[in-house]
């Protein structure tokens, strides 16, 4: 028997799992009968995926990883994609129906700060300049996102509200939701969780609040340092990139 890939370890396991409610999906493709487990991201966020691909090791040949043509934004994407395994399967068959994703709290459970740090990296977002944060979900129908709304209140005491947008999709307007922390202090809560398990400083920018008043930065930045594994001056080396970004957009409007 092979027992190279007997189990998965709790680290890839948390991966998975965290990616699944951001931009990864397990899928079991013909011929095969096991599931695969793959995701993509701009080559704009290579440190980051290259870290993801680290982490899944265990689950990857050796030719795991791939560049993909420009998306529709013109960007060049870098697709990953596992072998083959029941130990993926395994983890499909708790966490999908008739081969759609459902969320269920026996699988949210399992889900830790890294697996909550690599849902907001993938898909989380800081609006309004870091005063409120949104989970793009999309793609998850609303009696799932209450699911969701109440795992995060419960588990993680994090507030968020599910809201309703409207977004134009192949020229027909459809409607969808988001979980929304409308607070700054909720967010702050929310992202003390995951600070410490940000993998790669050029993903800062997605923890990085910024504030007008000098004396509540050096506060949030203070609390990045002494959270993050990142030193003060490359967590200020992002902050000085993120502001004047923000410059930027700011006189676009």
């Amino acid at each position: 028997m092979n027992t190279k890939h007997s189990f998965l370890s709790d680290r890839c396991k948390e991966v998975v799992l965290g990616s699944l409610l951001g931009d990864g999906s397990l899928r079991i493709q013909k011929p095969y009968k096991n599931a695969r487990f793959s995701f993509r991201h701009s080559v704009l966020q290579q440190d980051y995926f290259f870290w993801k691909v680290e982490q899944l090791r265990e689950i990857s040949g050796e030719k795991c990883w791939w560049k993909q043509e420009p998306n529709g934004y013109g960007r060049e994407m870098l697709r990953y994609q596992s072998l083959a395994l029941e130990q993926l399967s395994e983890l499909y068959q708790l966490t999908h129906k008739h081969n759609r994703l459902v969320i269920k709290r026996r699988w949210l459970n399992q889900l830790t700060p890294l697996s909550l740090v690599v849902w907001w990296l993938d898909d989380g977002s800081l609006i309004g300049n870091g005063k409120r944060g949104v989970f793009c979900t999309d793609s998850f129908p609303l009696e799932d996102q209450k699911i969701l709304a109440q795992y995060l209140q419960k588990v993680w005491k994090a507030k968020v509200a599910i809201a309703k947008i409207v977004r134009k999709r192949d020229g027909v307007k459809r409607e969808y939701y988001r979980l929304w922390i409308r607070s700054s202090e909720e967010l702050k809560k929310f992202l003390c969780i995951i600070l410490p398990y940000v993998p790669v400083a050029s993903m800062l920018s997605k923890v990085i609040l910024l504030y007008k008043d000098s004396q509540l930065q050096e506060r949030w930045i203070s609390e990045v340092v002494e959270k993050t594994p990142f030193s003060r001056d490359v967590i200020e080396k992002y902050l000085v990139e993120k502001k004047a970004r923000y410059k930027r957009f700011q006189k676009m409007i």
